[in-house]
C-alpha cells in the first residue's frame, strides 16, 4: 500500500478536519441548537459541558491548534459518554446508539497520538 504513503500528512490532515467539524456541529447543537436544536427545554448540565467542550475540542482539532491536547480531551469525553448514555442501554454499539460516540472515541485518541498531518496551525 506504499501508493498513498506519501499522501499520509495530507489524508491525516483531511480526517482531522472532517472529525473536527463534526464533533463542532454536534456541539453547536447542543448550545446554540445549529443546525438544528436538541431537544426543547434547558440541557443537564452535563450536557452543557459535553457541548462546550464540542465546540471548543472539535474547533481547535479542525484548525490544528493544540491538537494532540484537544484530540486527548475529545477522546476522554467521549468515552465517559459512552458508559454514561449509551453502555447501559445495551452491550451492543449499533443497538444503544454508541456506534459514533466509540468512532470519536478511537479517531480523537489516534490523532492525539499522531499529529495533525498537513494543514495545521502548529504542525509538529
Amino acid at each position: 500500500m506504499g501508493f498513498l504513503s506519501r499522501y499520509s500528512p495530507h489524508i491525516l490532515g483531511i480526517t482531522r478536519i472532517i472529525v473536527g467539524l463534526l464533533f463542532l456541529e454536534h456541539g453547536l447543537m447542543k448550545l446554540v441548537g445549529f443546525p438544528a436544536p436538541m431537544g426543547s427545554g434547558a440541557l443537564p448540565p452535563l450536557m452543557l459541558v459535553g457541548g462546550v467542550i464540542e465546540v471548543v475540542g472539535g474547533g481547535l482539532v479542525a484548525i490544528g491548534l493544540f491538537s494532540r491536547f484537544a484530540a486527548f480531551i475529545c477522546s476522554g469525553m467521549m468515552a465517559v459518554a459512552y458508559f454514561m448514555a449509551h453502555f447501559p442501554r445495551g452491550i451492543y454499539p449499533a443497538l444503544n446508539g454508541g456506534d459514533a460516540a466509540i468512532l470519536f472515541c478511537f479517531i480523537f485518541l489516534y490523532l492525539a497520538a499522531a499529529g495533525p498531518g498537513a494543514f495545521s496551525v502548529n504542525n509538529k
